[in-house]
Formats: structure tokens, sequence, C-alpha cells
């Protein structure tokens, strides 16, 4: 479970309520607690958290990786955050591109932008991953393209490379011919048209395959 400290873990209500209701865990019962930030500890459960070990601590991936997706519809944005994160990618941020059908004000984006996190937070302690990943607020894809160590997902391109670690995923209408006007390197996620959500998440097994040296 995730906790504001591991020095001295508590629980918040929702997260007891989870775990001994849903999951059954009983009092006494080994538990493992997580700060997100790289740091985890054995404990049992009781009133709170009772540690019984002393805390380890994970470095931090390196090289960061990242996925931006273009806005999806319904709840495939949700699917997308929760596979990334079990992937152990880093940083996801969602984007509006010039073929979006769906974009959010900003009231929308702001209450969406929590949700995803909430998402990201529990795949975090369903796959016991030690680090959070960054989820950034809903941007453009302009501010995407104008960072560093940028690419993008298209057919012609070539295989994903850590050079460029944060890699863009367009709607399933594609680049407008503005975006493919930028200078960005082009990678290849896979042989036929991917939907929106699977490139998006097939990206994420490249990037994690080449930072673990599986490719």
């Amino acid at each position: 479970m995730l906790v504001d400290s591991v020095d001295a873990p508590t629980l918040s209500a929702d997260d007891r309520h989870h775990l001994t209701r849903v999951l059954r865990v009983r009092d006494g019962d080994p538990l493992t607690v997580g700060d997100g930030a790289g740091r985890w500890r054995p404990c049992r459960l009781g009133a709170e958290p009772e540690p019984v070990e002393r805390v380890y601590e994970v470095p931090e991936p390196s090289p960061a990786i990242g996925v931006a997706f273009a806005l999806i519809k319904g709840g495939r944005p949700e699917l997308v955050v929760q596979k990334l994160t079990e992937l152990g990618v880093d940083r996801i941020v969602p984007f509006t591109a010039g073929r979006s059908v769906v974009r959010w004000d900003t009231e929308k984006a702001t209450k969406n932008a929590d949700r995803l996190r909430r998402v990201a937070r529990e795949a975090v302690m369903q796959c016991r991953r030690a680090w959070l990943p960054t989820i950034d607020e809903v941007t453009s894809f302009e501010m995407v393209a104008a960072g560093d160590g940028v690419s993008m997902a298209d057919r012609t391109g070539g295989a994903v490379d850590l050079s460029a670690p944060l890699v863009m995923v367009g709607p399933e209408g594609g680049w407008t011919e503005d975006e493919l006007a930028t200078d960005l390197p082009r990678v290849r996620l896979a042989e036929p048209v991917l939907r929106a959500e699977t490139a998006a998440i097939a990206a994420g097994v490249l990037l994690s395959a080449r930072r673990a040296g599986f490719g």
C-alpha cells in the first residue's frame, strides 16, 4: 500500500477499507508499504501498519521514459495509464492533437487528470512498483513537441531509441500535416495500424524493454 511515510506509516480510510473488506487482510497479516518515491518496507497490519523490517530503497529508474498520448474517448485513457504504470513508464502526458475528437475544458481536464493519477496510484499498489509515475496536466501537441528528448510514433519511423525517450502517440485520425512537419524523430511501434490506446501501450512496452536491455 502507498503511504505518506514508510518511517511512520498510516493508512487512509479508503485504503484500509480496500485491504480489510476487499482483500480480506486481517490484523497481523503481512503487508508491504511504500511511499511511491523508491522507499518501501515490510509491515504487518494493525491499528496502523506495524514495521517489521528495515526500509529498503530502490534507485530511480534511468533514463526516465515517457509516453504522451492524444486524448481518446470513454474509459480508454484510464486503461492507457493503468498499463503504462504497470510497465514502468515514468511520465505520462495526455495531450490534444489537431485531429483529436476528445477535447477537455479546464474544469474537465483538472478532474480527469486527478482521476488518472488515482488510476496510476492503484496500479502502482497492484504491481508493487516502487516509484509512482508523473501524470502531467492535459496539454497541447505543441507544448509536448517543444520538450527535450521527444519522438513521434509513425509507421515510417525507425526503432524506439532511448535518446528520445518520450514517445508521442497521435489520435486515431492520425497526425496533421503541420504536426508531421516538425523535425521530431519518428519511431515505429508495429507493422499493422494500431488503435490509439494500443499504440500508447506498445510505446510503453518498447521503451521499457529497451531500458531493460531486452531489445
